[in-house]
């Protein structure tokens, strides 16, 4: 579904990413890690269009789209969530989930002013795919309220469902567990993973919370300061001195 090749990213003397080369699988969840400042949010910005590639190139579905427009990555398939929740926050629950399906509406700006056939039943269906995503995260009953209003871990949720509206084939979760506590951590888990087998997607995640990323992950890749340090299986991962070291560090007389 996703192959990233060779992608590097350079700000002026800066390598924040260093010749990465990842893949993900159909339905696979995949977790990108490492500590903070590893590089982990700017692959997320090459590979979703945010940022262009200084070399290298991403495929989406076998389909280059290096240095492709967010809103056109979208399109094709890609939906993501951010590290700081970026929800419509003057909209209701229902009102963000519906707008963000506006990327698919083949109507006409005439056809929408006027009213017409076509674009009252893309509307409609709209509206129903909304309440099958919020239904599904258990928000449906919230639909009436503002965002903003939302505890911190339904704001979250509804963060997914917008991009799950969109009818991706890919999703994007950077850091969806930040700020939750062990007990929503647990609840997220069993969401992803039923997300996955539900809407048949496949899932890439940044996260710092180890139980969420060993619990769900069929392979993790690590960075470190931008290079790519261990690829693996939960198991072999935790079992990688490299990994333990970029975490914890070592003592000098260790080095």
């Amino acid at each position: 579904m996703l192959e990233v090749n060779n992608v590097t990213m350079q700000f002026g003397g800066l390598i924040a990413v260093n010749d990465l080369t990842m893949f993900v699988d159909y339905q696979e969840i995949v977790a990108l890690i490492g500590p903070n400042g590893a590089g982990k949010t700017t692959a997320f910005n090459m590979i979703t269009g945010v940022y262009k590639p200084t070399s290298g190139h991403i495929a989406l579905n076998k389909e280059n789209v290096t240095g492709t427009r967010p809103d056109r990555i979208a399109q094709r398939g890609m939906a993501r969530t951010f590290q700081n929740i970026r929800l419509f926050k003057a909209l209701s629950v229902l009102d963000n989930v519906v707008i963000a399906q506006h990327l698919r509406l083949k109507s006409s700006w005439l056809a929408s002013t006027l009213r017409l056939p076509r674009y009252n039943a893309e509307n409609r269906l709209m509206y129903e795919r909304a309440e099958e995503v919020l239904t599904y995260m258990g928000l449906w009953d919230a639909r009436g309220e503002i965002s903003s209003s939302l505890p911190y871990g339904a704001q979250r949720k509804l963060e997914i469902a917008r991009a799950l509206a969109t009818q991706p084939v890919m999703l994007l979760l950077d850091e969806p567990a930040a700020g939750m506590n062990p007990a929503e951590s647990q609840e997220l888990t069993g969401l992803i993973q039923g997300i996955r087998d539900h809407f048949k997607l496949t899932i890439l995640l940044i996260e710092h919370h180890m139980d969420v990323v060993m619990d769900i992950s069929d392979r993790i890749y690590v960075l470190d300061y931008g290079n790519l340090i261990a690829v693996g299986t939960p198991a072999e991962i935790q079992a990688n001195d490299a990994v333990v070291q970029a975490y914890l560090g070592v003592e000098e007389n260790e080095a």
